[in-house]
């Protein structure tokens, strides 16, 4: 095997890795990527599906794999997931360029394995995650992994806050967001006062993760910070 074979075999592989992370990758996202040509990509397409692996074309959008199709056979739960993209959100304040590539080639491979429908999800907390590194002070919270489920699965949640103030209401709210700055912040919208608003995680004296839904508000977290501050 040629330099040229080596290095289209762990391209070949990298792609495959990459269509078991997203949802959908176009010719276009794969060939800058790879720093490659569009043809480059539908040739390497072309071998994945000689090769056996179901690469299903949606016509005008790009490629995705077959539901349930998933390399090694790792199964992750989705708070398990969840715990993985805050880790990644820590690790990338981390000062090594070379640590971080690593870490987020191994999140892909993680990601790569998920069920589609928790992988969905894994993306999407992805995109609503912000995490600040502050040595400085404890956090303190129980509710992270019950939010990251209200988040991801567009679940109403009721909850005990106490403000600033020391005055306590109960608040029916639809969680949009979690950063983690001096404190853990929950973005959601609180029904109660019809408008989004911050809760402070460790202001929150009981959570109830409701069976109700909500529709999902369609923004990203950056449309949030660009429309609200």
């Amino acid at each position: 095997m040629n330099g040229n074979d080596t290095k289209r075999l762990s391209r070949l592989t990298a792609i495959l890795t990459q269509l078991q992370t997203k949802r959908i990758l176009t010719a276009t996202e794969l060939a800058q990527k790879f720093s490659v040509s569009i043809r480059t990509i539908y040739r390497d397409i072309r071998a994945l599906e000689q090769a056996g692996v179901p690469v299903v074309t949606e016509e005008g959008k790009g490629y995705s794999l077959m539901e349930d199709y998933r390399i090694p056979p790792v199964m992750f739960t989705e708070s398990q997931a969840n715990a993985l993209i805050l880790a990644e959100q820590l690790v990338l304040k981390n000062k090594d360029a070379s640590f971080i590539s690593d870490y987020l080639e191994a999140i892909d491979k993680i990601k790569a394995v998920l069920k589609q429908s928790v992988r969905h999800k894994a993306n999407l907390l992805t995109d609503r995650t912000r995490f600040d590194q502050n040595i400085h002070r404890e956090r303190t919270s129980n509710n992270v992994s019950a939010l990251q489920f209200a988040l991801t699965n567009f679940r109403l949640t009721k909850i005990e806050y106490v403000n600033e103030a020391q005055q306590s209401s109960v608040r029916l709210i639809e969680p949009f967001a979690l950063l983690s700055t001096d404190n853990w912040l929950l973005v959601a919208w609180c029904r109660s006062r019809n408008q989004f608003r911050y809760f402070r995680l460790d202001r929150i004296k009981h959570l109830d993760v409701l069976n109700q839904s909500f529709t999902p508000h369609n923004m990203t977290l950056q449309d949030f910070f660009d429309k609200y501050h």
